[in-house]
């Protein structure tokens, strides 16, 4: 059998840079080329990056993509790369989008991979099955491709597929066992969630099996608005036994030989239920040394590491891809402010974190100091600004009580923010925890200001979690813990009144959680919450504050999502509903 060194480029693209994601190709390219690959693979929509949305309707926008393919093909072929195949994903089309008149059956936008070689576009596939659920809007962009590609590279022939197309059984897996092909290369957009990576290898060894082939899975890494890609590419054999696993959330190059069959010289007539195109790419190998490399296997992170990585790179990347200079954000000495500002400081550094205590008549002392001692521990640019001078202007014009008073001390912090950012140029970071924002628990315009939300997608519990456990990761380096104890350990309390504890309008955060997971991230309805051994009053008035808070989510900034069902993309709620369950 002859020996395939096979790149999987694990990399970072930026939706819309078809420049810079064009330049990435061609340095990976280089470094794949360095290494002695045979064939290097580049993740699902690398061109134009992942996801493009409604840029699929722009028709100056699918042009740029594919007059960048053919550019990318000419600049691999000019940087002497022109013999090493290159499997990349981008944005094609054969007809307009199917919102115009004139739209034809069958033809439209495509996600789509295409193999380049010698200078040109040798080959190009068009994405089986388009995911219509969660955060995928497929089938409302492309069109779905019905032929599965081929291509012989070295005399061995591998099967080109795109993301979607692994998570179901038949379709192009079930067409690439009958085509006889040694190789089938998988890749990916697929967004991060907890624990993901344990279902993708039991989903590709599935795969592997079902195609009868070797499968090689390489998703990107990065942060897109609301979603973050991890990594986590992987080489798996026929057998099911995992021959090579990335790292998640880094950029890398996952390199490894692999002994394939060759392709039979005269095949046998193809029987799949999908059309079958063969291209014939090369039919050289360069001699690889004997020894062989391996790609090996990286250990897999425990949750609360997974999570923390997943956060910081969706806040860094967010930040750098939209040109931020730097964040700001309200430091309370609370729990929830904490970890964000920690999580900012490792995505960005301290010199890039402006931390804001804004004390009120109600602020505790042991809050002002917990918020110092914070900001010297991480050291990120710390500065006070008390608000009470700002709240007895307004209330010797405005005639407020309880409740209204509350919500203007958190208005004030808002507004002080927002002057910051516009003054200086930072991103507002807003540090509502997915507790809080599922039941409402927060103020439209004060504590709920901002441009992005770390921990938008955490709930309550995780980010005690979360804490602890980046204490005990600073421990085991050696450093020194970046979140006080005290702000772990104390009550959780807005401090808008006198003794204000979050206790005192919400159940125990243990309690809260538990039903909020079956609720929105299982769509469990009320008798299956009560029949799990929750209190009926307990959940009959939790489902009621999700419910009402659904105008505050729709207004809610964006945030790294972690679970399987977050706010925004993955859960769409009318606002104006009737139905209780």
């Amino acid at each position: 059998m002859p020996t395939l060194r096979l790149a999987l480029a694990q990399v970072n693209p930026t939706v819309g840079d078809l420049a810079g994601n064009s330049a990435l190709v061609r340095q990976w390219t280089r470094a794949a080329a360095g290494s002695g690959a045979h064939l290097v693979a580049f993740p699902e929509m690398m061109l134009t990056g992942y996801p493009v949305e409604d840029l699929v309707y722009r028709e100056s926008f699918v042009a740029a993509s594919r007059a960048a393919l053919d550019a990318l093909a000419a600049g691999l072929a000019e940087d002497g790369l022109g013999d090493l195949p290159v499997i990349v994903g981008y944005l094609d089309s054969d007809g307009p989008a199917r919102i115009r008149a004139d739209a034809t059956p069958g033809r439209g936008p495509r996600n789509a991979s295409a193999v380049l070689h010698g200078g040109r576009v040798v080959a190009r596939y068009f994405k089986h099955h388009l995911p219509n659920y969660g955060v995928f809007d497929e089938d409302r962009y492309f069109v779905s491709g019905d032929d599965l590609t081929v291509v012989r590279i070295g005399g061995v022939d591998v099967a080109l597929t795109i993301c979607e197309d692994i998570w179901q059984a038949g379709g192009p897996f079930a067409a690439a066992r009958a085509a006889g092909v040694g190789l089938v290369v998988n890749i990916n957009g697929s967004p991060y969630e907890l624990d993901k990576d344990d279902v993708r290898l039991p989903l590709v060894q599935r795969r592997a099996a079902e195609a009868g082939a070797t499968v090689a899975y390489v998703n990107m890494v990065g942060g897109q608005d609301e979603l973050v890609f991890d990594g986590d590419s992987m080489i798996v054999a026929a057998d099911g036994t995992l021959l090579a696993r990335a790292p998640q959330f880094t950029e890398t190059m996952l390199v490894h030989d692999l002994s394939v069959p060759s392709g039979a010289v005269d095949p046998e007539p193809f029987q799949g239920d999908m059309g079958l195109v063969r291209v014939h790419v090369t039919d050289a190998l360069a001699p690889l040394d004997p020894a062989g490399l391996e790609g090996g296997i990286v250990e897999r992170s425990g949750p609360e590491e997974e999570i923390w990585r997943a956060l910081v790179l969706g806040l860094r990347d967010y930040v750098q891809k939209n040109g931020f200079p730097s964040v700001v954000l309200g430091l309370s000495g609370g729990i929830d402010s904490a970890v964000v500002a920690t999580i900012a400081v490792d995505a960005l550094g301290g010199q890039r974190v402006v931390g804001v205590s804004m004390p009120s008549e109600y602020s505790s002392e042991h809050s002002r100091d917990d918020a110092a001692d914070l900001a010297k521990r991480q050291g990120l640019d710390y500065r006070v600004q008390a608000i009470a001078p700002m709240v007895d202007s307004f209330l010797a014009n405005l005639t407020l009580s309880g409740l209204a008073v509350e919500n203007l001390q958190a208005r004030v912090r808002g507004v002080t923010l927002m002057a910051l950012s516009n003054q200086e140029g930072h991103l507002v970071l807003t540090t509502g925890n997915k507790s809080e924002l599922a039941v409402g628990y927060s103020t439209l315009y004060g504590d709920s200001v901002g441009g992005f939300n770390p921990i938008k997608d955490v709930p309550k519990t995780v980010v005690w979690r979360l804490a602890r456990w980046r204490n005990e990761e600073a421990l085991r380096r050696g450093e020194t813990p970046p979140v006080p104890e005290n702000s772990i350990v104390k009550p959780p309390s807005a401090e808008l009144r006198p003794g204000q504890l979050d206790s005192d309008s919400l159940p125990d955060y243990e309690v809260l959680d538990a039903i909020l997971a079956g609720y929105v991230d299982g769509d469990s309805g009320r008798d299956d919450l009560i029949a799990a051994g929750h209190d009926p009053a307990v959940v009959d008035r939790t489902l009621r504050l999700v419910d009402l808070a659904e105008y505050k989510r729709r207004q809610s900034a964006p945030g790294t999502k972690i679970s399987i069902k977050a706010f925004g993309r993955d859960r769409r709620l009318p606002i104006t509903n009737r139905f209780r369950s």
